[in-house]
């Protein structure tokens, strides 16, 4: 029997809709302001930190193997099925991005819209499902 935290999964997914539409705000508004540069690493940051989070308890829940690097937990809860295939080269794109903005801040490209930022306000919320559905189908 598998004991998969879904009350912590959930508090992770449920944090998907704010960072989704500031995304959102932010790709339609987009000024290059130093604030909108602030804000967009910060949006960024937070969907990997919930994407490679909620994979991590996918992975521990389901004693799937154990992963080497963000985009392993990536490709490892993919492969279980926690949401389409398709999906899963963004989302490794996103997590590659976790080093530039956690390590390498200092020369980040503030002034510039990343071109995930658009892609994430309805990817993230795609994601949610899928692993909302993938949790309902296996437990």
């Amino acid at each position: 029997m598998y004991y998969v935290n879904r009350e912590q999964i959930a508090v992770r997914l449920d944090a998907i809709a704010e960072i989704a539409a500031a995304l959102d705000m932010l790709a339609n508004q987009w000024q290059g302001t130093l604030l909108e540069g602030l804000a967009q690493e910060r949006a960024l940051h937070l969907a990997i930190e919930t994407v490679t989070d909620v994979g991590s308890f996918l992975i521990d829940g389901f004693i799937l193997r154990d992963a080497s690097s963000y985009e392993d937990i990536i490709e490892i809860s993919g492969e279980a099925g926690a949401f389409p295939a398709g999906m899963q080269g963004k989302l490794i794109e996103l997590v590659q991005l976790r080093k530039p903005l956690v390590q390498d801040y200092y020369v980040w490209e503030r002034a510039t819209l990343h071109p995930l930022t658009r892609t994430l306000s309805t990817l993230l919320p795609e994601y949610k499902q899928s692993v909302e559905d993938y949790l309902d189908r296996e437990l």
